[in-house]
């Protein structure tokens, strides 16, 4: 019997690390008030709570179109809206130990928990052989069962590309704002 290989796994796992290494790059030296800064009137950010917490803004349904986001907001959604979310059905593990809309209000503390919730992804990843790409999400993802442990995969590094991209360009606007 022969092991199964993890020649694809390794590339797909090796193109997640290209997608997070450009977004640790981009956010070294963020500042408090650049994670904090409101760009616009009525932003969705993480807020302060009643009882001392922090939560992230959110509306179900989400509101179309969906009001602009905070930096502090996208690495929520980074952290734990999607890499957690996916690790916590998928692996069993949670990086941040948070759910739901629970953050952190400071850019330490995010800096922190969004490592801790990539290294949970990455763990995860890293620990499949290209057989394992092809398994069914099943009831895990009920809006997409049929998809594989690929396509989440690929869908972390979309959300890490893309929400990377937008929190880079909130920067730059902060800065030259």
């Amino acid at each position: 019997m022969t092991t199964p290989t993890a020649e694809i796994a390794e590339r797909v796992l090796s193109s997640l690390d290209n997608a997070w290494n450009p977004f640790v790059e981009r956010v070294a030296g963020m500042t408090e008030s650049e994670y904090q800064w409101e760009p616009v009137a009525g932003c969705w950010t993480v807020r302060r709570t009643v009882d001392d917490h922090w939560e992230a803004d959110w509306e179900e349904p989400e509101p179309d179109p969906a009001p602009v986001s905070t930096i502090a907001w996208r690495c929520w959604h980074i952290a734990v809206d999607c890499l957690d979310s996916y690790s916590s059905r998928v692996f069993a593990t949670s990086g941040t130990g948070l759910t739901g809309t629970a953050w952190v209000g400071t850019w330490p503390e995010a800096r922190a928990l969004l490592d801790a919730a990539y290294a949970g992804l990455r763990a995860g990843v890293a620990a499949w052989n290209d057989a394992d790409l092809l398994i069914p999400l099943g009831p895990l993802f009920p809006l997409n069962a049929n998809r594989a442990n690929i396509d989440l995969a690929l869908h972390a590094e979309r959300e890490i590309i893309h929400h990377g991209a937008e929190i880079g360009l909130l920067r730059d606007l902060y800065r030259f704002g």
